[in-house]
């Protein structure tokens, strides 16, 4: 890890600070799936105190970043190829029926919000900004379920966010498809969802949630 530190911490918000560098190791793959977060280890090549660093792994074990086995520590998640397989099933129900719901009802005002998560994903693309891709891309996800009217669909999102965030960064976090062609997929998707027609953008967001759109990807 010690060449991957950077520039030294100050004393503001050290957990928010120890939590972003340890979640940007996991998301570029420096940290692999499996590998053991040693608070002291991490406490000294930050130099600061363990409470900011205990802070920060508990952060990252409830985005589903890291997982805590009790008397044996935290590590960087690890997902199965089944669980994977679970997950996507019950991922492409929840966005089927989010994009079906939204196409149905459709308003301005709300696709303005999807579409600041397709510039982002854009300009991510462009500096080669995992990190704010995969932000990106989760808050397109979560903001269809939350626009869709349904209030357990954004629920049932919030359950599913953390494995969510797993399978998609610590899997394969070296990606190396099309970025941009992953964004300009997400502005299509938002196409269909300002189409009006429910069906195009059930049928769009089910292949997308399953992987079968076309787009090479990681997840």
């Amino acid at each position: 890890m010690s060449d991957a530190i950077g520039e030294p911490l100050t004393r503001v918000l050290l957990s928010d600070q120890v939590y972003a560098r340890v979640r940007g190791l996991i998301i570029e793959g420096a940290l692999a799936p499996g590998a053991r977060l040693v608070e002291s280890e991490i406490a000294r090549q930050f130099n600061v105190s363990q409470a900011p660093v205990r802070e920060a792994v508990r952060r990252l074990v409830h985005e589903g970043l890291a997982d805590h086995i009790p008397r044996r520590g935290s590590f960087v998640a690890v997902v199965s190829q089944e669980d994977a397989h679970h997950a996507r099933a019950v991922r492409v129900a929840i966005e089927e029926l989010a994009a079906r719901t939204v196409a149905a009802h459709s308003s301005s005002t709300a696709f303005e919000a999807l579409e600041i998560q397709v510039k982002a994903m854009r300009q991510a693309a462009l500096q080669r900004d995992v990190g704010g891709f995969r932000d990106a891309d989760i808050t397109f996800h979560r903001t269809v379920c939350e626009i869709s009217g349904n209030p357990f669909l954004p629920k049932l999102w919030g359950v599913m966010e953390p494995n969510l965030r797993a399978l998609r960064v610590v899997s394969d976090p070296l990606f190396t498809g099309s970025w941009t062609a992953m964004a300009e997929d997400h502005a299509e998707l938002l196409d269909a969802l300002k189409s009006a027609d429910p069906d195009r953008a059930g049928v769009k967001f089910a292949a997308h949630a399953r992987g079968d759109d076309g787009i090479a990807r990681d997840h």
